[in-house]
């Protein structure tokens, strides 16, 4: 409901309230996670698959992790540095602790007909499937979406490959330093040609895989929802290549809307200036100006308050076109004061800036230790782990970190048990015969 009244030549608006508007947001959630209602069947490895599916984990949904008996995840080798238990022994690599808490482990070898069995039974009991086999490497199992819709038509699938289920390149492999490369992502990354070591790099951080998930779980949710709406299920494919070139945002459509293509820059950014690092008298800072003002703060800070006039430099696209005798004026003023002490000094005049954070500067950081992103879950061999957290803050609906990531098969018995109901003596047969 919406009425106005005139009061002093303004419209006065009054809008009614929705029920769903009445709920106190200020009050301590005791909800349950969001999306507690679901259950996931997660046939992924690695890193892409996985951390999709801690996502779903974290907001609430029940995660089954089919990994093969003996060795599981590849990533549980992927070290060191490993967890260790109480007497010392190695155990998982922190490369997997990163992707798989919130997590039910189950040692299924899917390659048998009983293991197929277990797989398919399990699949029409969950809402959704993520699985990143190579194009058509679950099909002659009975294990791909057409085969797994039949009997559960209701079903989330999502493929993640490395190029996707057509095109010429869709049966080749594809990993996410080869995604960097092909993407075009390395050929902005490094340094300038000609300076020192300048060559195409790869990001610190699998990132391809990383947004790769990410964009998994917003499909997933949005399958989700498209559900609700319809009682459809559907099938999700999703190549690292297409995610990666996506991501390549302001740089790909300044290739597109320019027609030149980006070129490394090192730290530089192709569109606004000054915007890198800088040597100070003891490391490096970097520097981030995102408009006139800020410049000409920056510009007073420094001593040099006539730079915010000059003509080189008066405007974004100015400083731009003259970052290379902006960068020389910028370096010979920073690097007679040191990283902190010019950091002190402008974050008072809101300019930002910040220092170049080792991991251990990161995780003992102020800000970082306020908003609790490392913690520690109870784990079954080590007795605790640490994680990072999910930085999805609700006000509602919270985030919950019910276990850590599990040991192999941990969870294999219980939920063959409770989910699929098959009789213990049946369990110890399949342990035997090593199907679980």
């Amino acid at each position: 409901m919406r009425r106005g009244t005139e009061r002093r030549g303004r419209t006065e608006l009054s809008f009614g309230t929705s029920p769903s508007a009445q709920t106190n947001l200020t009050e301590k959630s005791e909800l349950p996670g969001a999306l507690s209602h679901l259950k996931v069947l997660d046939l992924s490895r690695v890193l892409a698959g996985p951390w999709a599916t801690q996502i779903l984990g974290d907001l609430g949904a029940e995660v089954y992790k089919i990994e093969r008996p003996g060795s599981g995840d590849e990533t549980r080798s992927w070290g060191p540095p490993f967890v260790s238990d109480a007497q010392g022994a190695a155990g998982d690599a922190a490369y997997f602790l990163c992707a798989n808490r919130n997590k039910k482990s189950l040692a299924v070898d899917f390659t048998t007909e009983e293991g197929q069995q277990i797989v398919r039974a399990l699949a029409g009991r969950v809402d959704v499937v993520i699985e990143n086999f190579k194009v058509g490497g679950l099909a002659a199992r009975g294990l791909d979406y057409e085969s797994l819709r039949r009997e559960n038509p209701r079903l989330i699938y999502c493929s993640i490959t490395g190029f996707g289920q057509t095109g010429p390149y869709a049966a080749r492999p594809g990993y996410d330093f080869l995604v960097q490369a092909m993407s075009g992502l390395m050929s902005l990354t490094g340094a300038r040609d000609g300076e020192p070591g300048a060559r195409p790099l790869k990001s610190g951080v699998a990132i391809s895989d990383i947004l790769t998930g990410l964009y998994a779980a917003v499909g997933i949710l949005a399958a989700l929802a498209h559900r609700d709406r319809t009682g459809e299920g559907q099938y999700i494919d999703l190549a690292l290549l297409d995610v990666q070139v996506a991501c390549l945002a302001n740089q790909a459509m300044n290739y597109l809307v320019g027609g030149r293509a980006p070129a490394r820059m090192g730290n530089a950014h192709p569109n606004i200036a000054p915007y890198e690092e800088f040597p100070t008298a003891d490391g490096h800072m970097i520097i981030a100006v995102g408009n006139d003002a800020q410049f000409a703060r920056l510009a007073a800070e420094l001593g040099e308050p006539q730079w915010s006039e000059d003509a080189r430099f008066a405007s974004n696209a100015a400083r731009v076109a003259n970052r290379t005798a902006l960068g020389a004026l910028l370096r010979g003023v920073l690097a007679h004061r040191p990283t902190a002490e010019w950091v002190a000094r402008l974050e008072r005049a809101q300019v930002p800036c910040g220092p170049i954070n080792s991991l251990d500067a990161v995780f003992a950081d102020p800000q970082v230790q306020a908003r609790g992103l490392r913690f520690d879950l109870p784990h079954q061999g080590a007795g605790t782990v640490p994680q990072v957290a999910n930085p999805l803050r609700f006000s509602r609906s919270a985030v919950r970190y019910r276990t850590a990531p599990p040991p192999l098969g941990a969870h294999t018995r219980t939920v063959l048990q409770e989910v699929l109901g098959l009789d213990p003596a049946v369990l110890d047969d399949l342990a035997a015969r090593r199907i679980i």
